[in-house]
């Protein structure tokens, strides 16, 4: 048997299907953020979602190097020691999986099915991407920049180191960093240990982990990351429209307590606050909207002032006056790029980028 005929290919659920044992399998190791967890500014690193494509490879921060070369003036190599000595920088980004939503599409893209948790928010500690591609020295031949990490594997038939582009420009322009420490703590190696790459503002599959080379190419690059997987597509002949940066999302901390099965919400009647945080990937969030009757109605929410971090999320508080009997709580943001949360995000083969509007089914008391 080769390769390609072992290697599951992607597919769509068929009608009625459920989650299959594959699905299930990637669920298990991989995680969303609990959405009591929009309560921490910054995500504990135990709650932030993860998302592993291969293996989680094994790592040792002591003999670490990580090369710079390719279409540069002097190809370089950096151990953690050297790295640290260029200096320290922390950002506060807003991470989310480009498949956040994906298990709530109809058809169902068959891939790991996530609701709306996969999202978190992290101090991230490093050194400039854009320091480390100066000191090497960007040849005017450099058209795009290739991140490979250790974690290795095989989707849809190919062998592959996990790999991602950037242009040129987007590196240097991006305020991407090299980080070795989360939240002032090593990097946890579910999260990249010893060292991994963040770009604010992009889709988690941007920001490449336990990150080994970097180099700089004459071409734009065509890896399986970049040409296939991660593409808006409708249809299995669409070349698609690459994904990229994060699109506006508001999520609210669910009020009340839940009903374990259905995750239904119980409230008292009266003044019940509401809390949440809203993001987005192309400017800062400028206004929040929140419905207690499934959208009839919307109601301003009070934002919290804004962070030095432009996309990070942002904090969102409503006062609701709850009546006896079942409601349905939705949310949606607007950005300062005009952008704005769509009540139902259009359908896409791969369940890419669905910032459908939340709903909370709540039962006031």
């Amino acid at each position: 048997m080769s390769i390609e005929d072992f290697s599951v290919r992607g597919r769509l659920a068929d009608t009625g299907e459920g989650i299959t044992n594959d699905e299930l399998q990637l669920a298990a190791r991989n995680h969303g953020m609990p959405l009591e967890g929009l309560r921490y500014d910054v995500t504990p690193p135990g709650l932030h979602y993860v998302l592993v494509h291969y293996d989680i490879p094994a790592t040792n921060a002591g003999n670490w190097l990580l090369e710079v070369d390719g279409c540069v003036e002097q190809p370089l190599s950096f151990g953690l020691t050297a790295l640290r000595a260029m200096g320290r920088r922390t950002i506060r980004v807003t991470l989310e999986c480009a498949g956040n939503g994906r298990a709530t599409l109809q058809p169902r893209p068959i891939s790991q099915p996530w609701l709306s948790e996969a999202v978190g928010t992290a101090e991230w500690t490093g050194v400039l991407l854009s320091d480390l591609l100066r000191q090497a020295g960007i040849r005017e031949d450099a058209v795009d920049v290739v991140f490979t990490g250790a974690d290795h594997g095989i989707e849809r038939g190919v062998e592959q180191d996990y790999q991602r582009g950037l242009s040129v420009e987007e590196a240097l322009d991006s305020g991407a960093i090299i980080a070795w420490e989360m939240n002032g703590g090593p990097l946890p190696p579910q999260h990249g240990y010893p060292l991994r790459l963040v770009v604010p503002g992009w889709y988690g599959m941007a920001s490449v982990k336990w990150l080994r080379s970097i180099e700089l190419i004459d071409h734009p690059f065509d890896g399986f990351q970049n040409s296939v997987a991660y593409r808006i597509r409708t249809g299995p002949d669409d070349p698609g429209v690459a994904v990229t940066r994060i699109e506006p999302r508001a999520l609210l901390v669910p009020p009340g307590f839940p009903d374990f099965m259905s995750r239904h919400r119980f409230v008292a009647a009266g003044t019940v606050p509401l809390f949440g945080r809203a993001w987005s990937g192309w400017a800062p969030i400028e206004r929040v909207e929140v419905s207690t009757d499934a959208g009839v109605n919307w109601h301003l929410a009070t934002l919290d002032a804004p962070g030095n971090d432009e996309l990070a999320w942002r904090a969102f508080a409503y006062d609701w006056e709850a009546t006896p009997g079942e409601h349905v709580l939705t949310v949606r943001a607007y950005d300062a790029s005009g952008r704005e949360q769509p009540i139902e995000a259009p359908w896409n083969r791969g369940g890419f980028v669905n910032n459908t509007a939340q709903r909370i089914t709540v039962l006031v008391t």
